[in-house]
């Protein structure tokens, strides 16, 4: 569950960004590239939903079947807040200290 989490918060993006890029890059259409990336993120997010909710079910059947007390879709909602907080600080990281991007448009005289 945590692979997939880590998957459909960096791999989906990342992956269909430069998809995109090369549909541009072959057909000089920004609109196509765009169309693709939006096609293709949403169908590997619900790909990859349907697969951590089967994977939730094995998860707790596994737990089911060693005597142990289940107790929903805890495991899976903790592993997603989590991946998703740490995807939030990661990008807010990134995006203010190395992509060179400013909050708050400055005109140093550069």
């Amino acid at each position: 569950m945590v692979l997939t989490s880590v998957a459909m918060w960096v791999g989906v993006p990342f992956g269909w960004l430069w998809l995109g890029s090369q549909v541009q890059a072959e057909t000089d259409s920004l609109g196509l590239a765009l169309l693709a990336m939006a096609l293709g993120v949403t169908a590997s997010i619900f790909a990859l939903v349907r697969l951590l909710r089967w994977l939730e079910l094995q998860h707790l059947h596994a737990r089911e079947r060693r005597g142990l007390e289940t107790y929903g879709g805890v495991a899976l909602e903790a592993i997603m807040a989590i991946s998703a907080g740490l995807a939030l600080v990661s990008f807010t990281i990134w995006f203010f200290l190395f992509s060179g991007s400013s909050p708050v448009p400055l005109n140093l005289g550069y």
